[in-house]
C-alpha cells in the first residue's frame, strides 16, 4: 500500500501536537521564519518502497508547512546516479534512500561513516555549498526516522541563535542509532470503545464492538510515534476479554490486518494481547494447561493463521495469572512453561512473546505483615532465569508496586542475567494526576533509567540492562501504556503530549536529558517565543515535584479513592486485599521491609543497595516509608521531622499548584486561544485539587499524630 496521503481531515494545533511545523507561529509566537535551504525545493529517490513512500511524503508536507514551498519530487532514474554525476542546477535537492537501493546516497557516506549505523540507524549530510541534503539508512525505516529527524532540526533551527539549540551547523553530519531494539506502545483499549485507565476520550481503534472506519486518525497516531522513534505497538488491553480473544481468529483478523497496514507505513510492527485462556473460550478446548498437546497444536495453528494476514506480525503481549486472569498456575505449571509454549508457535515467523511480570498475591489479608506485594515479581520471577525462550521477553514495570509517583526501583532489573527483559513506564497518569494535573513524567522515568543496580559492579544501570547491553541479549528495550484517546489533543492535557513525546525520545535514545526533551517538545509545539519557551518549560520541570509534593509523602502511596485512583482518601486501599498499605497508626507510618524486622524485601536488591536500604540512616529520604516504618518525630535527612515534612511539602505543593495556574495565564494571546483556554481550565482545577490533598492528607496526619504543625497554619 502507498502512502499517499499524510493526514486525515482532522487538523489544529491540538490535534497536530508536535508536528505542526510551526503552521501559522509569527510575530510574537515564533522568530522570523528563516530562508528556504537551496535543497529543499528537489527531492530525489530511487526506490519504490512503501516506508520510503511515506518518508517523501512527510517531508514533502513538512518543507512545504515550513517554507511556503511544494519541493518537486524526482523518481527518475537520476536518483541512482552517483554524487559525482550530480552537476548544475538539478543536482540541488535532497537525496533519501537505503545504502542498496540508491548510489547517490550511499556515495555521500564513506565506508567508515556507514559503518556506524545498522538496522533503524541513520546518517544525515548537509552539503551548503553544493546546495545537497543525504538522508541514507541500511533500512527504509531507518530512511523515515532520519526524514523526521530532519524535520525536528529544522524547525528547531528556526529559533533565534542564543537558544539551546544553535542556530547553524546542526545539519553538517548527524549519526543516529537507536539504544534500544524494541521501543514499544501498550494500548490499553477494549472494543467497546472504553480505554482502561485511558483520560483521553474513547478509543481510536475501536467503537461499539467494531473496528473503527476511521483508519485515517489510526494512521495520523502512526506518525505521532514514528517521528519520535517508536517501532512496535499492542492495539488491545491486557485485560483481555473474550471478545477481544477473537482478534485471533476470521472474525477480526481482517480488520486487525487493515490496522497493522497503517502502522507498517510508519515502520511500527502490530503485536495483540492474547487471552491465555483462549483455548478454552474461543478454542472449545477443555484446558489450557501449556504442557497439553492438543493446546499446544491449537495455539500452533491460530497463530499461523494470525501470520497469513498479517505476515511481520509482532507476537503476543500476554498479562497471566494476575489480577484473576487465567494463567499457568492453574495447571500447576509456571511462567515459563506458560511463555515457552507461546514461543514454540510464533518462532517459525520470528515473533516474539512479551511476558508481563505484574504477578502478585491480589487477594491478601491485610491483617498479615509478612505477606508483602512488593517482593512478588522477584519471587516468581527470578527462579526461572535461564528457562525461558530466546524469543520470551519479560516485561517489567520500573517499579515493583504499580506506577506510584514515589516507589523503589524493581529489584528483578539485574536479577536475571538469562533472560530477555524490556522496562515497562505508564505514560498514562493513573496515580499521577490523570491528565487533569500537569505531571511530567520524565524525570521520573530517568531516575529509573539511571538506577545502578550493582549487578555486575558499578556502571550496572537499568538503562543497561533494558538496552541489553550488560548482559548481552538479543531482545530488549521498552514499553509503555498509552496516554491517547479520541480528546481533539489527542491526551486530554494539551500538555500531556509530552510525556508520549519525552517518552519516545527517550526509547530512542536514554541519554536525553529531562531538560533537552523538555524543550524540544516545547519549541516543535508552541514555536520559539522566549517567553512562552521559559514558562511552559518551567511549568514542565516542576511539575513532577508539585505534584509530589501535595500526594504521597517519603515514598508511601496508594492514598487515592479505590476503583478510579483520582483523588485522596488515605485510607482509600489500607484495609484491602490489593496488598497497598502504609500501615499509619497513632505512633508512626511506614512499611517495614528490612531484612533485621520487616517482610525481607530489601535483600531482593544486590548488597550495595540491600545494605543502603536496609540501614534507616542511610535509606534516602524520598524512599524512607518505603522501606522502613518511623514515628513521626524521626528526623529525615534533610534535618525535619517526618510529620512536619508532610505537612510543609503539602502545604508548598498547594502554592505551586497556584503557581503553574498563574504561570499559564500570562501566556495569553501568545499561543492558540482554544489550547490556552483548555490547559488554563485544567490548571485552576489542579490548583483547587491540590488544596483539597493538602488539607485531607495534613488533617488526618494530624488527628492520626496528634503532633501540631510548627508554623500555626491552618488544618482542620
Amino acid at each position: 500500500m502507498s502512502n499517499t496521503t499524510v493526514q486525515s481531515n482532522i487538523s489544529g494545533p491540538q490535534y497536530d501536537a508536535w508536528l505542526g511545523y510551526l503552521q501559522g507561529q509569527s510575530g510574537v509566537k515564533g522568530a522570523a521564519r528563516k530562508a528556504a535551504p537551496v535543497w529543499s525545493h528537489n527531492v530525489s529517490v530511487a526506490e519504490d518502497q512503501e516506508m520510503i513512500s511515506t518518508a517523501i511524503a512527510e517531508l514533502t508536507q513538512g518543507l512545504e508547512k515550513l517554507f511556503d514551498i511544494k519541493p518537486k519530487v524526482s523518481h527518475s532514474a537520476a536518483s541512482q546516479a552517483s554524487e559525482s554525476d550530480l552537476t548544475g542546477q538539478e543536482a540541488h535537492g535532497v537525496w533519501l534512500g537505503t545504502w542498496t537501493g540508491s548510489e547517490a546516497v550511499a556515495q555521500a557516506f564513506s565506508d567508515i561513516e556507514r559503518s556506524a549505523v545498522h538496522d533503524e540507524g541513520y546518517l544525515i549530510r548537509e552539503d551548503k555549498e553544493q546546495g545537497r541534503l543525504f538522508i541514507g539508512s541500511e533500512t527504509p525505516q531507518g530512511v523515515l526516522y532520519g526524514t523526521f529527524h530532519l524535520l525536528r532540526e529544522l524547525v528547531l533551527d528556526q529559533e533565534s541563535s542564543n537558544g539551546v539549540h544553535p542556530a547553524e551547523g546542526r545539519l553538517s553530519y548527524i549519526a543516529e542509532q537507536p539504544v534500544n531494539a524494541l521501543r514499544m506502545i501498550n494500548q490499553w483499549d477494549n472494543v467497546d470503545g472504553s480505554i482502561e485507565r485511558g483520560y483521553a476520550g474513547k478509543s481510536i481503534f475501536y467503537e461499539n464492538g467494531e473496528f473503527t472506519r476511521d483508519l485515517g486518525r489510526i494512521r495520523d497516531y502512526a506518525r505521532l510515534l514514528a517521528s519520535t522513534g517508536l517501532n512496535a505497538i499492542s492495539i488491545n488491553n491486557v485485560n483481555v476479554h473474550q471478545c477481544e480473544s477473537l482478534f485471533l481468529t476470521e472474525r477480526f483478523l481482517g480488520d486487525v490486518a487493515k490496522v497493522a497496514a497503517e502502522f507498517r507505513a510508519y515502520g511500527i510492527r502490530l503485536f495483540l494481547s492474547a487471552n491465555y485462556a483462549s483455548p478454552i473460550e474461543i478454542g472449545g478446548l477443555l484446558t489450557a494447561d501449556p504442557l497439553d498437546e492438543q493446546v499446544r497444536e491449537w495455539w500452533n495453528i491460530q497463530t499461523a493463521k494470525v501470520y497469513a494476514a498479517i505476515p511481520d506480525f509482532g507476537g503476543y503481549l500476554i498479562k497471566a495469572d494476575s489480577e484473576n486472569r487465567p494463567g499457568p498456575f492453574t495447571y500447576n505449571r509456571d511462567h515459563a512453561d506458560g511463555a515457552n509454549m507461546l514461543a514454540e508457535a510464533l518462532r517459525p515467523f520470528g515473533g516474539l512473546v512479551i511476558w508481563r511480570c505484574f504477578v502478585y498475591n491480589c487477594k491478601q489479608d491485610w491483617r498479615d505483615r509478612s505477606t508483602d506485594r512488593a517482593r512478588a515479581a522477584y519471587d516468581h520471577f527470578k527462579p526461572l532465569d535461564g528457562r525461558f525462550a530466546d524469543n520470551v521477553i519479560l516485561q517489567i514495570k520500573n517499579g515493583p508496586m504499580d506506577f506510584q509517583v514515589r516507589e523503589a526501583v524493581s529489584p528483578l532489573f539485574g536479577a536475571m542475567e538469562q533472560t530477555n527483559q524490556v522496562l515497562e513506564f505508564q505514560i498514562t497518569q493513573e496515580y499521577t494526576g490523570q491528565q487533569r494535573h500537569l505531571c511530567y513524567l520524565i524525570p521520573q522515568w530517568k531516575e529509573v533509567l539511571d538506577f545502578d543496580t550493582f549487578a555486575k559492579g558499578p556502571g550496572s544501570e537499568i538503562k543497561r540492562i533494558a538496552d541489553g547491553s550488560l548482559y548481552n541479549r538479543p531482545y530488549s528495550g521498552f514499553a509503555a501504556v498509552s496516554n491517547i484517546g479520541a480528546d481533539a489533543c489527542w491526551t486530554g492535557h494539551p500538555l500531556a503530549q509530552a510525556n508520549l513525546y519525552g517518552y519516545g525520545r527517550l526509547a530512542w535514545n536514554p541519554e536525553l536529558s529531562s531538560e533537552e526533551i523538555a524543550e524540544e517538545w516545547v519549541r516543535l509545539t508552541f514555536g520559539h517565543d522566549e517567553e512562552v519557551v521559559r514558562l511552559i518549560y518551567g511549568m514542565l520541570l516542576n511539575s513532577l515535584e508539585i505534584y509530589e509534593n501535595y500526594t504521597a509523602p517519603l515514598g508511601v502511596g496508594w492514598m487515592v479513592n479505590p476503583e478510579h485512583h483520582y483523588g485522596p482518601n488515605v485510607d482509600g486501599y489500607e484495609y484491602s486485599k490489593w496488598g497497598t498499605y502504609h500501615f499509619a497508626d497513632c505512633d508512626g507510618i511506614g512499611v517495614d521491609r528490612t531484612v533485621s524486622s520487616g517482610t525481607g524485601y530489601t535483600s531482593q536488591y544486590h548488597r550495595e543497595n540491600a545494605e543502603r536500604y536496609e540501614s534507616v540512616d542511610s535509606c534516602p529520604d524520598e524512599l524512607l516509608l518505603f522501606f522502613h516504618h518511623v514515628p513521626y518525630t524521626h528526623v529525615l535527612h534533610s534535618g525535619k521531622t517526618v510529620i512536619q515534612h508532610i505537612y510543609d511539602t503539602h502545604f508548598a505543593g498547594a502554592e505551586q499548584a497556584a503557581s503553574l495556574a498563574e504561570n499559564w495565564r500570562q501566556l495569553e494571546g501568545k499561543i492558540d486561544p482554544t489550547v490556552f483556554d483548555k490547559v488554563a481550565k485544567l490548571q485552576a482545577g489542579q490548583a483547587e485539587h491540590a488544596k483539597e490533598w493538602r488539607d485531607m492528607i495534613n488533617t488526618y496526619f494530624y488527628r492520626k499524630s496528634g503532633i501540631a504543625e510548627e508554623q500555626g497554619r491552618t488544618i482542620y
